[in-house]
């Protein structure tokens, strides 16, 4: 069972890669509480936290194609790097603000902006890589794989957020951050894969025109795009809000806000564990909404528990479902697409997968301001029902998958 579980770690390069990239995460994680923390004391306001938010991903949106054509002509390792360095030095930048005592919630604003321009192109790029250090059937492993390494660093990084937090301050963790994309720049520097250059190389406007070509003559991948964007427009307003549950709802500091983060995160460990085991499977698109329709009713439920031990058991289960649901729309979508096409049509993706992140957070954000976040969470929940309900019986294509 546990070789089938991990059967993409014994692939050297993977290996290599994941163990960078859970370093690099987990510095990422340990920046994203304090920082979200630090913008709720500046401000005391949900809008905030949204917008903070929105300026990270702003540049995903803009750019992200862009770097899809990128990562599928030049080698995407040195685009990898290059996005390392760029989020390396705003990390160093903000802990320089915080030293000195000039921080303003318009600086980390802009900040936050320049690390997004850094991921609109290293994203597509890490994406594009990782299917290339596999075989094709290894692949569903892979991601689920990477979906874990991700999600323990949810769980370690808030932890160590916490405890960084209370003993040194924020600038500690921004500063650990920085330290961390050491790490995986050494990692990208020795792996063994070779880039191989493209032998019809076109213009670029051309290049990013056939992947939009090839996406929208799929139909599934269409469809698994959309659905992939709502997803996380209604349910990532969730992580956003955790301080506010935190601080407003139960009544905590900032070991309340860390221990929620990582309760979701484990979580998202265990769901991705068995998606990892179960690879690829039939009726993979049904057990995908099936999953979303259970995130969905356990989003509702949390937004109106008042109960600390019961709202830490429904974010591990909201951080399982909703990694699942990531983790099988991910996997369904790099099936379909060919090599070549890889690097535009998961840039496409991803501008709709990381585009609904900051526009569901700024709108979620905005109604919490002049209602409640509970009371935006619960709306959500039952709208992630309605949209997997929706695809069971439209299908487009996913329900066949």
């Amino acid at each position: 069972m546990l070789d089938r579980t991990f059967t993409a770690f014994k692939y050297r390069d993977f290996r290599v890669l994941w163990f960078g990239a859970f370093t690099s995460t987990v510095g990422n994680w340990m920046q994203q509480v304090a920082q979200s923390w630090l913008v709720f004391e500046l401000t005391k306001s949900s809008f905030y936290l949204g917008l903070d938010y929105f300026c990270g991903q702003l540049p995903i949106l803009l750019l992200t194609l862009v770097g899809g054509v990128v990562a599928d002509r030049y080698d995407r390792r040195y685009v990898l790097l290059t996005s390392q360095l760029i989020q390396m030095a705003t990390a160093f930048t903000l802990a320089g603000l915080l030293v000195v005592h000039i921080i303003r919630v318009q600086y980390i604003l802009m900040l936050s902006f320049g690390a997004g321009l850094g991921q609109a192109f290293g994203g597509p790029a890490y994406q594009a890589l990782i299917p290339s250090l596999v075989e094709k059937k290894d692949l569903p492993n892979a991601i689920a794989l990477n979906s874990i390494q991700f999600n323990l660093a949810r769980v370690f990084g808030p932890l160590l957020a916490g405890v960084t937090l209370a003993a040194w301050g924020s600038a500690a963790c921004f500063s650990l951050n920085g330290l961390s994309f050491i790490v995986v720049i050494v990692a990208l520097l020795s792996m063994h894969i070779r880039h191989v250059k493209p032998t019809d190389s076109k213009p670029m406007l051309h290049e990013l025109k056939g992947g939009l070509r090839y996406v929208r003559g799929e139909s599934a991948i269409v469809a698994l795009t959309v659905l992939a964007s709502l997803m996380t427009f209604l349910g990532l307003p969730l992580l956003t809000f955790l301080p506010v549950f935190a601080k407003d709802i139960f009544h905590g500091d900032i070991n309340r806000f860390s221990h929620m983060m990582a309760f979701s995160g484990a979580g998202a460990v265990c769901g991705a564990l068995v998606t990892a085991r179960l690879g690829r499977f039939k009726h993979m698109g049904r057990a995908l909404l099936a999953t979303l329709a259970a995130f969905g009713v356990l989003v509702t439920s949390f937004a109106i528990c008042r109960t600390i031990w019961l709202s830490d058991l429904l974010l591990f289960c909201t951080g399982a479902t909703l990694l699942m649901t990531f983790s099988m729309t991910a996997s369904l979508v790099q099936l379909i697409v060919p090599d070549n096409l890889r690097g535009r049509v998961m840039s496409i993706y991803m501008v709709f997968f990381r585009g609904g992140m900051p526009l569901g957070s700024l709108a979620a954000g905005y109604i919490a301001s002049r209602t409640s976040a509970p009371a935006v969470l619960g709306v959500n929940g039952v709208l992630i029902l309605c949209v997997a309900i929706y695809f069971f019986i439209k299908s487009h294509g996913v329900r066949e998958l």
